[in-house]
């Protein structure tokens, strides 16, 4: 077993594709395209997301304590690849509309739906952590949903 063979079993794992969210010390939006999210309870109502160690991201929301899931339309796509990359810095990120809920966390408009967080519960396993949140916000949206499946954005159209 080795991590090209695990990665390639969870890659046929067909999943909806989400922006993850939080703000940065300069106020600025910080974003993540992720697929390790979950839903995790209805009382009280909490959500997941899992960050890798070495993502900026992981800092990030260790320190402020919010996090935003955004799950992504296929209109979106390129939202989704632009913050999935590691480093896009220099690169002209693409149009995006970003709102502020009353607690600072910053969500994506036009999103299926946008979940904002409070995190309540921290967990590290292995390179990753995952972060539980207490949903304060919710908003949902329209349209189809962006798609990953085995390495590749797909849709259902």
């Amino acid at each position: 077993m080795n991590a090209d063979k695990f990665r390639s079993a969870w890659g046929n794992f067909a999943t909806g594709v989400s922006l993850v969210t939080t703000t940065e010390g300069d106020g600025s939006v910080h974003g993540m395209t992720a697929n390790g999210i979950a839903s995790i309870s209805l009382e009280p109502m909490l959500s997941m997301v899992s960050v890798g160690h070495k993502a900026n991201s992981y800092s990030i929301i260790k320190e402020t304590g919010r996090f935003g899931i955004n799950i992504l339309t296929e209109q979106q796509r390129i939202i989704g690849e632009f913050y999935a990359k590691s480093n896009n810095e220099g690169e002209t990120a693409p149009e995006a509309i970003f709102k502020f809920t009353e607690n600072g966390t910053p969500l994506l408009e036009g999103s299926l739906s946008s979940i904002g967080c409070k995190v309540v519960s921290i967990h590290v396993e292995g390179d990753h952590t995952l972060f539980i949140g207490e949903v304060e916000f919710i908003e949902l949206g329209e349209g189809e949903p962006l798609l990953f499946y085995q390495g590749k954005w797909k849709t259902f159209s």
